[in-house]
């Protein structure tokens, strides 16, 4: 796929999860077994849309980057933070703080990761 069609993808994915889990944790949160049991954790929950927030940013604001050095460094980012995110939810998964539907973020990392990765191999 190009860079614009990738990266439009990525950052809609990153803006509807920083969304809902900015004005919607109490609903989200337990579907992966997680409690929103006081204002702390709300306010965590909210705290997280900053930096998926800017990740979808930083895609979207980058669609029409063509292929290159600059844009293989952007994949690569992209392919670290979403393996990072395999990593942590994994553990997540592994350990029993997520449950549920708590194991579609393992693989939705992976297949971010995965993506990321064939993108900067083009580049």
């Amino acid at each position: 796929m190009n860079n614009k069609t990738f990266l439009t993808a990525h950052g809609s994915v990153y803006t509807v999860f920083a969304l809902a889990l900015f004005f919607m944790p109490t609903l989200m949160w337990p579907m992966y077994g997680v409690e929103i049991n006081d204002q702390y954790a709300y306010f965590l929950s909210q705290h997280t849309s900053i930096f998926l927030g800017g990740i979808a940013a930083i895609s979207l604001l980058l669609r029409e980057i063509e292929a290159g050095k600059l844009a293989k460094n952007l994949f690569l980012a992209l392919t670290i933070s979403n393996g990072l995110g395999v990593i942590i939810t994994l553990y997540a998964g592994v350990t029993g703080i997520f449950v549920g539907f708590g194991w579609s973020d393992p693989a939705f990392f992976t297949l971010l990761s995965v993506l990321s990765f064939m993108q900067m191999k083009k580049q």
